[in-house]
């Protein structure tokens, strides 16, 4: 289903995001997590793609097998570094093949091994362009084509200090084309309202939807640190874990309190959707939807 249709319902989306496992037996685990996950019927699941698109046939596999097996939509991340026009077009044919209609359109993460990585000799340098293609490429073969997502930082984007730079990087994305706005994790949700508020004052007017991820563990605090390059953690947040540091269910059972009360404090400031990083686990995720009323 095209994405427009998915957030004209007028109620807040839910959704789950996945990343494709590199063993048989973590592609097991994950959908035995998505099996539990199913039920609770997500607006979409998003499948990531690694840095420098390291994953990219195990992201294509996993959107295909999700696709084809499970009642779910799924939506893959496609990114601009390293790929030709040429590949990207081929990945698009593919996806248009299997049926899936929509795309989260992203810069992405040089590899690894490639700190000295320069984006400018890509042929895509950034994010806006990638989603021009999309919209042109899928536009001579549907008239609504797909569905494109964006990335957006509540926090700030890491590689744009200046804010009134980063507003002006995504609205040139929205005026390329894309559909909505899915934001990197965030702990405080005034980081959020802020950045819708400017998004609105930038002329930006397409939904924006939370990203939350739970803290279960206090590695898994680190890893979100690293993940979203350099998460602000509230003080609140990291005092109720201090407290509770000696007891790895005290500490999980914080995060969930913590992802929960900012779930509802969004749905009631009127978020288009929330979205979770669920790192292949489904524990977390479930129990928040339950103590939000999202039954099985």
């Amino acid at each position: 289903m095209h994405i427009s249709d998915i957030l004209k319902a007028g109620t807040p989306t839910f959704s789950f995001e996945f990343f494709p496992p590199k063993t048989p037996p973590a592609l097991d685990q994950l959908f035995e997590n998505i099996r539990q996950l199913e039920p609770l019927k997500p607006a979409f699941v998003s499948v990531t793609y690694g840095a420098g698109g390291t994953t990219r046939e195990l992201t294509h596999e996993l959107v295909v097998r999700i696709k084809t097996t499970t009642s779910l939509d799924p939506i893959p991340h496609l990114t601009c570094v390293g790929h030709t026009e040429q590949e990207i077009q081929r990945i698009l044919e593919r996806y248009a093949a299997a049926g899936v209609s929509n795309i989260l359109a992203l810069r992405g993460d040089p590899p690894r091994d490639r700190t000295d990585y320069d984006h400018s000799q890509d042929v895509f340098p950034q994010a806006t362009d990638l989603v021009g293609f999309i919209k042109k490429f899928s536009g001579h073969r549907d008239p609504r084509g797909f569905g494109i997502g964006v990335a957006g930082f509540p926090e700030g984007h890491p590689a744009t200090p200046n804010r009134l730079v980063e507003m002006d990087h995504l609205k040139a994305k929205v005026d390329a084309g894309a559909d909505y706005i899915c934001t990197q994790l965030f702990f405080d949700n005034r980081d959020f309202f802020d950045f819708r508020d400017r998004c609105a004052l930038a002329g930006i007017s397409v939904p924006v939807i939370a990203g939350i991820m739970p803290v279960t563990s206090l590695a898994s605090m680190k890893r979100m640190a690293e993940l979203a390059g350099g998460a602000r953690f509230p003080a609140r947040l990291l005092k109720a874990l201090q407290r509770g540091e000696s007891s790895p269910e005290a500490i999980r059972q914080i995060g969930l309190h913590h992802a929960t009360e900012q779930c509802a404090d969004l749905l009631d400031q009127g978020v288009a959707g929330i979205h979770f990083y669920t790192l292949n686990q489904s524990p977390a995720t479930r129990e928040i939807c339950q103590r939000l009323g999202r039954t099985l």
